[in-house]
């Protein structure tokens, strides 16, 4: 039959087209295997140090060191330790004090970043990429070097161990992100849309509410589970303005004390680091698909 191509096998597992095309399975097999194998390796990578974590976690504060791979000796006493206040630790205020860091650091973000990002996507203006390229560069400067002037500035006006010391340097750091995502999510959308609402006697405000936001949706969310994450999981700028009252978990975490005087509390470390990580763990899984259509949206063109 006209079209069709028979193949040959060789003795050594080639096969041959009837036009001489030579095809080595194992060219085909071997990519697959490499991905498969890399694959293994980067999930191990990153859930071996989160298995060891529960598995101490769980683990009677007498066997801390014990190697044994799963869990021994399983009791649930180090997570009454890291909720317990009578050493000090106040683990439970500390969890109200990141929701309310994060959930503000990401609502006041978002607000000021999709203005951003869409202005950036839309607008034709001089300058215009300087200024992505500015904002990109902005989240490559090392935080360590904003503590010693923030310090000085918010022991001057009276915020040194407020809320605000710890929200507004967080937005900061997450704007770049937020700006630099949702501008290309934005400028993938189609513009046609939009000129159809204004035709239809929308204003550019109320396109912008009724057709653009839904749209970004995905984007958005996105975004605003990445400035979340990266405002819980702050320690550096947090350690140095916020170490009293409004300390957040990771600085809480760090000066815990044990169930011992002398005894470095690592159970109740691992048990907190597992009440802090978890819910973490289980959002991102929940929203999976909206988090990959949300990165993947802004660099696939249509």
């Amino acid at each position: 039959m006209a079209g069709t191509t028979s193949t040959t096998s060789t003795a050594h597992g080639r096969k041959v087209t009837s036009s001489g095309v030579v095809i080595n399975p194992r060219r085909h097999v071997l990519p697959t295997v490499a991905t498969y194998v890399g694959v293994v390796i980067i999930c191990l990578w990153g859930l071996l140090p989160f298995y060891w974590m529960i598995v101490t976690a769980f683990r009677d504060v007498g066997y801390t060191f014990d190697t044994t791979p799963w869990p021994t000796h399983v009791t649930l006493d180090n997570f009454a330790t890291a909720l317990s206040t009578e050493r000090g630790n106040h683990f439970g205020r500390a969890l109200l004090n990141s929701l309310i860091i994060g959930v503000a650091t990401t609502v006041i973000g978002l607000a000021v970043g999709v203005f951003a990002a869409y202005a950036l996507a839309r607008l034709e203006f001089k300058g215009k990429f300087y200024v992505l390229g500015i904002i990109l560069g902005a989240s490559m400067f090392p935080g360590v070097a904003l503590i010693s002037p923030l310090f000085q500035l918010f022991t001057d006006i009276g915020w040194l161990n407020t809320y605000q010391a710890l929200i507004i340097p967080n937005i900061s750091f997450i704007l770049p992100l937020t700006v630099y995502t949702l501008t290309a999510f934005f400028t993938e959308m189609p513009w046609e849309l939009e000129e159809s609402a204004r035709m239809d006697g929308c204003t550019p405000g109320q396109a912008f509410v009724k057709v653009i936001l839904p749209l970004a949706a995905p984007g958005i969310f996105t975004t605003a589970i990445l400035a979340f994450t990266a405002a819980w999981n702050e320690f550096l700028i947090a350690s140095q303005l916020g170490p009293g009252a409004v300390q957040p978990v990771t600085v809480a975490i760090a000066s815990f004390s044990g169930a011992q005087p002398n005894q470095e509390p690592y159970t109740a470390v691992m048990a907190a680091g597992t009440l802090v990580t978890v819910p973490l763990i289980i959002m991102v899984l929940v929203f999976q698909r909206r988090i990959v259509s949300g990165l993947t949206a802004g660099g696939v063109k249509s």
